[in-house]
This record gives structure tokens, C-alpha cells and sequence, in this order.
């Protein structure tokens, strides 16, 4: 099977649906025990998502043999900065490169955009997730700010 990358839109059913099982990950992740759909209602209401379109930014949906299976967003902050967020590959799915796949296409995004560099913020119990920034080339930077759940940041020049 193959993965296939394209930016489409942050409330597409398919999108939406990976955006609610990352969610429902991180969150379960976090608290160590599932979460309720209120829970990632919740969590899913005002989250910025919005921002996920040009010229704001863009989301991308990766599928594997056709079928979603993985996301992940950029968000352009201010002149040549742009923070990567929500990126999730599904559990079925993981071990077959599309995390990687994900980055490189969310870099020539941001690079079609003008970003310069590109950062994020993750948390300690997401080790896959530091793993994969660090093969990629992200490299562990200091915080860039202060927001709940944050305790890892990274950073990549494009």
C-alpha cells in the first residue's frame, strides 16, 4: 500500500474524523484513561482549527491505500515563523512512513508560503512524537512560550 499527501480542508468528514481521534488520543494519553466524546467535544470546540486555510495556514490529510489515516496542520504565526500542530497518524497505520511523509509535506507547504521556520511544542508522554521531529531534523529549542500541556519545543529552519 502507498500513502498519498494533500491539504484539504480542516472540516472535511475525513479531516474532521482524524482531528477527533487525535484528539481522543491526546487527551486519553494525558489523562491516563479514556476520554468521554464530551471530553473531545469539548476540547474540539473554539481549538483554532479555523486557522488551518490559506493564507492562515493549511491541513493536510494523508491516506494510506486510500483510506485516511493520517493529519496534520500548519499555522502561520507572524513573518516567516509557522508552528505544526495536530499531527497524528493512526495507530493501524504507524510504522509505514507516513509520519514522515506528513513533515515533508507540510515543509514544502510552508515553504510555498514563505515560512522560514518552522516550530512546535509537544509533552513528555508523546515519545513517538519527539522521535520523529528529531529524525526529521526538528531540533529540541527553548520554550517559545507558556502553554498548557507544553514541555518539549522544536524548531526547524526551512
Amino acid at each position: 500500500m502507498t500513502w498519498t499527501m494533500n491539504p484539504e480542508r480542516f472540516d472535511s468528514p475525513d479531516a474532521a474524523l482524524l482531528r477527533r481521534d487525535y484528539y481522543d488520543e491526546v487527551a486519553s494519553r494525558y489523562w491516563k484513561r479514556p476520554a468521554t466524546a464530551a471530553e473531545i467535544d469539548e476540547g474540539l470546540t473554539d481549538d483554532g482549527a479555523e486557522r488551518l486555510v490559506p493564507p492562515t495556514g493549511e491541513f493536510v490529510v494523508g491516506r494510506f491505500g486510500g483510506s485516511a489515516a493520517a493529519c496534520a496542520g500548519l499555522v502561520v504565526m507572524d513573518a516567516g515563523i509557522a508552528e505544526l500542530t495536530r499531527v497524528y497518524v493512526r495507530p493501524e497505520a504507524r510504522g509505514t512512513g507516513g509520519g514522515g511523509l506528513l513533515l515533508t509535506t507540510v515543509e514544502s507547504l510552508a515553504r510555498a508560503m514563505g515560512v522560514r521556520q518552522i516550530r512546535l511544542d509537544t509533552r513528555n508522554d508523546l515519545v513517538e512524537a519527539r522521535g520523529l521531529y528529531a529524525k526529521h531534523g526538528y531540533r529540541e529549542v527553548p520554550a517559545f512560550h507558556r502553554r498548557q500541556y507544553a514541555e518539549h519545543w522544536f524548531a526547524k529552519e526551512l
